[in-house]
């Protein structure tokens, strides 16, 4: 019990000047599905005062194997188009847990005609669980696991779409003013 409330007490600091209008986080997304490619590539996302007091956020993400494993490589290469919506709870804590939910698209480049009998798309639908770095600066860094409810075997679905995630995204607040 001791442990906990020191670990509570810890990252349960108050955070005293948080943005007072509109969020814009835009950054890179460094993703890893696990046993199989890294994906890398670009994520937005947006908030203001009226939507659950800063708590809620909108954004887009884009990631592909082409900026991760498949760069310079012939492993296949992978697209995935993301609208999400995230939470952040406790706002006034330095690291702040969240939960996402991501629904989007998913594309596979076989890279051979012969493959194209095999899915190559698939609609995709995954909730994240997570945590959120967020100092004073208008820096975001947030980590969490994540599980694809639609995946593949090769036959049914892509067989490239494997379930868990693990992802890390690296924002700035682009509407925040710095203060000379």
């Amino acid at each position: 019990m001791f442990v906990w409330l020191t670990y509570s007490s810890c990252i349960g600091q108050n955070n005293p000047t948080r943005p007072n209008g509109a969020v814009l986080d835009v950054g890179v997304r460094l993703q890893k599905t696990i046993n199989l490619y890294a994906e890398n590539g670009i994520t937005v996302q947006y908030t203001n005062p009226k939507l659950v007091s800063r708590r809620l956020y909108v954004g887009l993400s884009y990631v592909t194997s082409r900026l991760g494993t498949a760069l310079r490589s012939n492993a296949i290469k992978q697209d995935n188009f993301l609208v999400h919506a995230a939470y952040y709870f406790r706002p006034n804590w330095l690291v702040r847990p969240m939960a996402k939910v991501n629904v989007g698209y998913f594309k596979a480049d076989y890279g051979d005609a012969m493959f194209n009998v095999l899915p190559r798309t698939s609609l995709l639908a995954s909730p994240e669980l997570g945590l959120c770095y967020c100092p004073d600066i208008p820096l975001k860094i947030n980590a969490s696991v994540g599980y694809n409810l639609l995946t593949g075997n090769g036959v049914t679905g892509p067989g490239t779409l494997y379930p868990v995630f693990v992802q890390t995204s690296i924002t700035w607040n682009i509407l925040k003013k710095t203060t000379n």
